[in-house]
């Protein structure tokens, strides 16, 4: 009988294991009504509850805007992302966890924890650092628990917030600097004071519709004389990334009761002319009113001062222009010395002289951009620096930091995928470079063997060669596109134009691009397409390019064109006409290699039928100038429809705009009812399985459209508030890349594709389940990672079984597996409780499941037996017969914190063939085909497998 186990764990370690595979595959076809969609009320939530985002990654982090400690808490540190929302640590860095998941906003541009009482903390929303795709807020939340709550307190339509400060004394008296509107004037700008904790606010400064405030500094020994550093700037919807920010609003204010009254000092000493953005900070210990500033002046005089007579005049200490920038300017003092000076920039740049001389204090080559940094006074070798890679932390002065690759805070913009198993998901991340990244891991989680770079810009598209994916084309930047080949790891430069046009203006390039360059291969003849102004088309995998198109944005030519002196600065009324605008999306057919539609970002749509030899403007009415084409989705079963997600933002509209045409762009109509009207949309994508089922994103979420786009409702579920920038609809799955959550994953859309008309008059549902493919879930045999490890999520291995409740059982509900001749593999009830079984426990509970409990036998996806609650459920049966009787019972290695730990040995695989499956609920029966594959990547005779499987019977039945 010890033999016989022996060869029973042996051959089950032969065995693969399961995992969803791609949805179901009807053929797409076109009704009348709505194209073929349900009606606008017809699916209710409920219907999908059930399903849940999970979360891909990578942990590489992004963007860390604003940072915090906790005094006398020398391990506890706060740190505010610019799309990711607030996160704290209470091991310096080891581990982080994520506190602002499911507000309204989820960009934060100022964090103060109130000094007097730690749990009160203070969160302004939206980054004041202004750049092309800065993400704005809907004002300030409180948190009188440490983060665990937040409250609203209101200030929505100052969208960009700069600093928050909290008096001394009295958490509920706050000064709050806003920045303002980034594309347009509005009066909710300047300096807010609340004496309530945020129940009221009273503006006691504003400037005009057109200046903010960017930063509050408050004098540590005077607590009641503030200074705040006023800014005008505006953006515009073309890429102005590189013009300064600047005018006569800009400047320093000075208050000497606490923030109630504001006086403007003179700025003696400080450059003439306009001035842009300008950083304060006051020392403590200094015996004087000294005051630091960097400050940006176009005109001439940028650099470092300091004011020894509280602001009334100044002295430039260093020119060093690395000091001054609009994309930077913070400035972090020593608390134990006033001479110690940090300025934050490409990296962070220590003085100890107050500002005369400075070196390097923390960088790497490529510039980390260094945003904000604080020091613990009562421990200043702890400090916790927020950068472009997140948040880092130090506790021996900087001679050594934590890592950042612990942090999902990654800002994602385009998504593609290849047709490997498992597939794997390439995009660019802001600031960092680029991602290949397996949308499952060998060992059970998705970990940083799993994901590696591909050679492109740290923005734009990562596309993989159409049947070969060991080739990744990307762009970024200027006009750069480049070749990576997988096998060497070398890249190569195909960039049609040899000419970058980065940082140059748009009207003095041959070719000029924004801060997004599309690159698209055609699913027909696997040409690849990039977009400047033009569009330019290679056939030979970049070696050669052929422009295909005119002028394809809203320039103006021949007399018609605005002349050189009217284009030489930038003004929306005449930027379209003098060549601002560019190809922002292209969206070559699903069906015909000739047929090209491209949108670009002064707010056109043309179209090709012929490869490019003649286009059609197909604009819709509805898009007004420099409202730009985000996405255009394309119908495969009707080469008329098509869709657009218009991006209003950076014209200073924030409301949805979604068109749907069905003619071939000669008239389109609206199809946004349903999104909220304060958020702008930025993709849509149409399900390539079930016509007139849509998914949307927006700046805070995501949709589902049942009906063609008539109306629209949540998809976000357990996914958290983000910018969503692109979504991909691939194998059944929903990809979802987020401006500052990284990359997530919908696994198996089945409930929205066969959600219908009549389910929620339908007692009980099974629904049709996608086949399963036949591959283990944990094949690691080494120590697993530890619990602090961040790692991404697995998609659920076995099938996936949704079912569907119109109420609560009335008693056990039961799920049957049969194989083809009707004999029964596994059943599952309600009622089942955790196996019961003497085995050895020599490790913490949490590898147990969830709550610290071994989970129920075959149910991995959340270890827990059937529900018998109303609503929509998600079963995952694991392929496997019945755990077989056995001497021993122990625990594998095979293990993932938190998710479960197998017990060995496990019941044998069921072989690869035609199954069903039969939902037993309130006396009725509901049964679906069930299909079982053998993983793609394994190679082995039917034979030796039912082979295999008769004698672990056998076995078991001995």
């Amino acid at each position: 009988m010890t033999s016989l186990a022996c060869l029973l764990a042996a051959l089950l370690a032969l065995q693969s294991a399961a995992a969803p595979a791609p949805g179901a595959t009807a053929p797409l076809t076109r009704s009348t009504a709505a194209s073929g969609a349900t009606r606008p009320d017809s699916v209710p939530p409920a219907a999908y509850a059930g399903m849940r985002w999970r979360l891909v990654g990578p942990y590489r982090a992004g963007w860390a805007t604003v940072a915090a400690g906790v005094p006398g808490k020398p391990n506890t540190f706060y740190f505010g992302s610019a799309g990711g929302g607030v996160w704290k640590t209470t091991d310096a860095g080891r581990t982080w966890q994520g506190l602002m998941q499911h507000q309204r906003a989820s960009s934060v541009g100022a964090l103060a924890i109130a000094p007097s009482n730690p749990d009160v903390i203070y969160v302004g929303t939206g980054q004041p650092t202004i750049r092309y795709d800065a993400m704005a807020g809907n004002g300030v939340y409180r948190s009188d628990d440490g983060g665990r709550t937040w409250k609203h307190l209101g200030l929505d339509a100052t969208r960009h917030i700069g600093r928050i400060l909290v008096d001394p004394e009295n958490p509920d008296r706050v000064l709050v600097g806003a920045l303002g509107h980034e594309f347009g004037p509005n009066p909710e700008r300047g300096i807010y004071l609340t004496r309530d904790g945020g129940r009221t606010w009273k503006q006691v400064l504003k400037i005009d519709d057109n200046t903010g405030v960017v930063d509050l500094a408050r004098d540590p020994e005077r607590p009641a004389v503030v200074y705040a550093a006023a800014w005008q700037m505006r953006l515009h919807p073309y890429l102005d990334y590189f013009i300064p920010q600047a005018g006569p609003g800009s400047g320093i204010y000075r208050s000497e009761d606490g923030g109630e009254t504001w006086t403007r000092l003179p700025g003696t000493g400080l450059p003439k002319g306009p001035l842009g953005r300008i950083g304060l900070a006051v020392p403590q210990g200094s015996g004087e009113q000294r005051l630091y500033a960097t400050v940006i002046a176009p005109g001439g005089g940028d650099g470092f001062y300091r004011s020894d007579d509280g602001g009334q005049s100044w002295k430039l200490v260093n020119d060093d222009p690395e000091l001054a920038n609009d994309y930077f300017s913070r400035i972090t003092v020593a608390p134990n010395d006033p001479g110690v000076v940090y300025v934050m920039g490409r990296s962070i740049h220590r003085s100890d002289d107050g500002g005369a001389h400075f070196t390097i204090f923390k960088g790497s080559p490529g510039g980390d951009d260094y945003h904000f940094m604080w020091i613990d006074p009562a421990a200043p070798d702890h400090m916790i620096s927020g950068a472009d890679q997140g948040a880092a932390v130090t506790v021996n002065g900087g001679a050594s930091w934590s890592s950042w690759y612990n942090q999902p805070t990654g800002q994602f913009y385009h998504l593609a995928a290849d047709q490997r198993f498992p597939y794997r998901i390439y995009s660019g991340q802001q600031d960092n470079g680029t991602v290949e990244i397996a949308s499952r891991g060998p060992y059970g989680v998705i970990e940083l063997r799993d994901w590696h770079p591909v050679g492109g810009d740290e923005r734009d598209y990562m596309v993989p060669k159409p049947g070969d994916p060991d080739v990744v084309f990307g762009s970024g930047l200027g006009g750069h596109v480049s070749r990576f080949d997988e096998i060497t790891r070398q890249v190569a430069e195909v960039s049609p134009w040899p000419v970058s046009s980065y940082g140059a203006r748009p009207t003095s390039v041959k070719y000029r691009y924004t801060w997004i360059s599309p690159l698209e291969f055609s699913p027909v003849d696997h040409a690849m397409y990039f977009g400047a102004q033009v569009l330019f088309r290679s056939s030979d995998d970049g070696d050669h390019w052929k422009v295909v198109s005119p002028d394809l944005s809203g320039k103006a030519s021949g007399g018609g064109a605005p002349s050189a002196e009217a284009c030489r600065d930038s003004d929306l009324a005449t930027a379209r006409a003098c060549g601002f605008g560019v190809i922002y999306t292209i969206a070559p057919s699903p069906t015909s290699a000739s047929t090209i539609w491209v949108g670009t970002d002064d707010g056109l749509v043309q179209v090709t039928r012929d490869g490019g030899a003649h286009w059609r403007d197909v604009t819709p009415k509805q898009i007004p100038a420099w409202g730009r084409v985000n996405a255009i989705a394309l119908s495969p079963a009707d080469s008329d429809v098509a869709y657009a997600a218009v991006d209003l933002h950076r014209i200073d509209r924030f409301e949805p705009l979604l068109l749907k045409t069905t003619d071939g762009g000669r008239s389109w109509s609206r199809i946004d009812a349903g999104i909220p009207r304060d958020e702008y949309t930025t993709v849509v994508r149409a399900d390539p399985h079930k016509a007139g089922l849509l998914y949307a994103g927006t700046d805070r979420g995501l949709y589902v459209s049942f009906d063609d786009g008539a109306s629209w409702q949540s998809l976000s579920l357990d996914f958290p508030t983000a910018w969503v920038r692109d979504l991909l609809v691939h194998e059944g799955d929903l990809v979802a890349a987020t401006q500052g959550r990284g990359i997530w994953i919908l696994d198996d859309l089945a409930p929205l594709r066969q959600a219908g008309d009549d389910l929620a008059s339908q007692p009980a549902r099974l629904f049709a389940p996608p086949a399963a493919l036949r591959v283990r879930a944990d094949e690691n045999r080494d120590t697993p990672w530890p619990p602090s490890t961040p790692l991404g999520q697995n998609p659920p291995s076995g099938a996936i079984l949704d079912y569907w409740l119109g109420g609560a059982a009335s008693g056990p509900i039961t799920l049957t597996i049969r194989d083809e001749a009707g004999r029964v593999v596994r059943r599952f009830s309600s009622a089942d409780t955790a196996e019961d079984l003497p085995a050895t426990r020599y490790f913490q509970t949490g590898w147990l499941g969830p709550d610290g409990r071994r989970v129920a036998a075959g149910t991995p996806y959340g270890g827990r037996p059937l529900s018998t609650r109303a609503g929509m459920h998600r079963f995952v049966w694991d392929l496997r017969y019945p755990r077989p009787k056995a001497l021993a019972y122990g625990y594998s290695i095979s293990a993932v914190w938190k998710e479960g730990e197998p017990l060995d040995p496990e019941g044998p695989l069921v072989l690869p063939g035609r199954y069903t499956a039969t939902l037993h609920a309130n006396g009725e029966d509901y049964t679906q085909p069930l299909s079982v594959k053998l993983d793609p990547r394994i190679h082995v005779a039917p034979s030796a497998l039912q082979d295999q499987l008769a004698l672990a019977l056998a076995v078991d039945s001995t």
